[in-house]
């Protein structure tokens, strides 16, 4: 009988919860011949060349590192490397068949989402903007087409109402790391047999875009804090104070009060916006050009902008 380091295994994957994922199968004793990643991308204002999450891990355990500029154009030196498994999450480009084809036991993705909903590119986001109670990952066949494999094995884990972006991360990574110790190796064993996907139930995740970034101030409050924390931490939604860029990075309700024009700020010791249907507090916050702050601190300078309209 095989065991773990028996197989050849080349992950494909780029941020940092897709390198603690790796981490954890290294430390497992998969047997990771390579990582193929995205290409490292300049951070700060100094444009600083800075080596993505994956790279970093993968550097540690001496793996060798491949950051192809376009997959689908670059990808025959996979062959080489004669791998059993294709181990993706996280990669951030779409995946060519001919590449797909090259490992003898197929390929795998960790899909942030229970298939078939929230298909695409932010299905941790969108779960948390749609109000979603729960989610988790999928173990899916990967094929040539948007998140549509077979499925192996699911993972749940509860969507709390403090939950933001970067803490469902967290639980999603949990959540990819036990999908993986409790079903990979009976998938390369061949003991695993997937199930399609129900067609008439998939949705899908859109890529949060730029222009998504925007928080609607016309939205109900339900709708406006579940934006607030999808977006959280990063990129941080925003909306416009004294045509500046003003991130809400935490909020909560405090009444269905309409007494002022919905955008209208309110500063006393606390941070309060008027929305169509009610108020909210905020509680962490960052004017454009200023540090993150507590919304208390950010009130002890800024009572001067205490009634101006949001946009």
């Amino acid at each position: 009988m095989k065991s773990k380091s028996d197989y050849r295994i080349i992950y494909m994957g780029t941020p940092e919860m897709s390198a603690r994922i790796l981490e954890n199968l290294i430390q497992d004793g998969f047997n990771i011949v390579a990582l193929i990643a995205q290409e490292d991308k300049a951070q700060g204002r100094k444009a600083i060349l800075q080596k993505v999450p994956t790279k970093l891990v993968a550097e540690k355990y001496n793996i060798p590192v491949y950051q192809p500029h376009r997959i689908r154009k670059d990808y025959e030196f996979v062959k080489e490397l004669k791998p059993d498994l294709i181990l993706t999450m996280a990669y951030g480009q779409i995946i060519p068949q001919g590449l797909l084809d090259i490992p003898s036991l197929g390929c795998l993705n960790i899909h942030g989402s229970i298939l078939p909903k929230y298909r695409g590119a932010a299905p941790i986001q969108r779960a948390i903007i749609e109000g979603e109670k729960k989610t988790g990952v999928t173990l899916m066949e990967m094929i040539d087409k948007m998140d549509a494999g077979k499925m192996f094995a699911f993972e749940e884990c509860e969507i709390s109402p403090d939950d933001n972006y970067s803490s469902l991360c967290n639980k999603i990574v949990e959540c990819g790391n036990r999908v993986i110790k409790n079903n990979l190796m009976s998938y390369l064993e061949g003991n695993l047999k997937g199930i399609e996907q129900d067609e008439n139930k998939v949705t899908f995740a859109d890529k949060i875009k730029p222009e998504d970034e925007k928080l609607d101030l016309s939205k109900p409050t339900n709708l406006f804090l579940n934006w607030v924390r999808g977006l959280s931490e990063e990129p941080g939604g925003y909306i416009y104070l004294n045509n500046l860029k003003f991130k809400i990075y935490k909020a909560h309700k405090i009444s269905e009060n309409r007494n002022s024009e919905v955008g209208t700020i309110t500063i006393s010791k606390r941070v309060i916006l008027q929305l169509s249907d009610g108020e909210i507090e905020l509680d962490e916050v960052q004017l454009e050009g200023k540090k993150k702050m507590d919304a208390k601190s950010f009130a002890n300078g800024s009572r001067h902008l205490s009634g101006a309209i949001a946009k």
